[in-house]
């Protein structure tokens, strides 16, 4: 590996980059880091250019490029207009988690699939999955992660279901992967919805609260619910910060609470920082390598 000084470049589709990320970077190990702001697709290529033909090409595995905002589909094709600009032997690595969408999902589908296994001897396929908050970058991130495993996934549309059913079309064109959107605009939708899945993905608006008491105990075969909001009132009634597998009060499925979540997010996004400073290769890093990092980071 390249003894160079390391380098990241962070560009941001909107206004700011994620101080969040920032941080995480550093903590990392990366001694110069460049934060671009209102950055287009169009112009990746040639941000790109610019940073590897710069360095030689032994500097490559020292030099990153973070995409960030809060677009997923946006942030892969910005790794996928970075790919193609690369030059070998000039190359170097590129990481998409826009809005910390790609960790937070990855590590949700991975502390949830954990419980999983150790308390129901069971793993992803066949498993009935509703996602709330599913026009979200989380949401709609753990909603590819965990169908690309074979979980029989809903998106639960809160205001119109013609956004869902965008997002289930887009996961198919790219991903593959068949997902249903579902009206969940009514208590009786809602309720439906919840009495039938085996695992909830709560990953709405901070502060809001997608499941109450009342549909806990609608929720006849549910056995994980995961909640990602850390901010009162809780996505889902009874859910404590740190359980992690904890039989929530009121129904019989177990919680994993945001603070457990964040816990493993925290060290996958880390850790996909660490794996680009010690690689002997350029990487490029997505959700999926972010679901690896997680699964190995709970013991999976």
């Amino acid at each position: 590996m390249s003894e160079a000084t390391p380098i990241l470049h962070m560009l941001a589709p909107q206004k700011h980059m994620s101080p969040f990320d920032v941080n995480m970077a550093a903590d990392a190990g990366y001694k110069v880091i460049v934060p671009y702001i209102n950055v287009e697709l169009n112009e990746v290529a040639g941000l790109i250019q610019d940073a590897i033909f710069s360095r030689p090409p032994n500097y490559g595995v020292r030099t990153g490029f973070f995409m960030g905002g809060k677009d997923a589909i946006l942030a892969l094709d910005m790794i996928e207009a970075a790919k193609k600009a690369m030059v070998p032997p000039f190359e170097c690595s590129v990481f998409a988690d826009p809005a910390g969408s790609f960790t937070t999902a990855a590590a949700m589908v991975a502390c949830v699939e954990k419980v999983l296994k150790d308390k129901f001897n069971t793993g992803w396929k066949g498993v009935k999955v509703a996602v709330f908050g599913a026009t979200g970058v989380v949401g709609f991130a753990s909603s590819i992660i965990s169908a690309l495993e074979g979980a029989d996934v809903r998106l639960v549309a809160h205001r119109g279901v013609d956004r869902v059913i965008k997002s289930a079309k887009v996961s198919k064109e790219r991903f593959g992967v068949d997902l249903e959107a579902v009206a969940g605009e009514t208590p009786e939708q809602k309720a439906d919805i919840i009495a039938n899945a085996d695992v909830i993905f709560a990953a709405a608006a901070a502060g809001v609260q997608v499941v109450s008491g009342e549909h806990k105990k609608l929720a006849k075969h549910l056995k994980v619910i995961a909640d990602v909001n850390a901010v009162p009132p809780a996505g889902v009634e009874g859910m404590e910060l740190f359980m992690n597998g904890d039989k929530l009060p009121g129904c019989d499925a177990l919680g994993v609470g945001p603070l457990a979540i964040g816990d493993i997010k925290y060290k996958c996004e880390s850790g996909l920082f660490k794996q680009m400073l010690t690689s002997d290769k350029p990487l490029a890093l997505d959700f999926r390598h972010a679901y690896a990092k997680a699964k190995e980071l709970v013991g999976i």
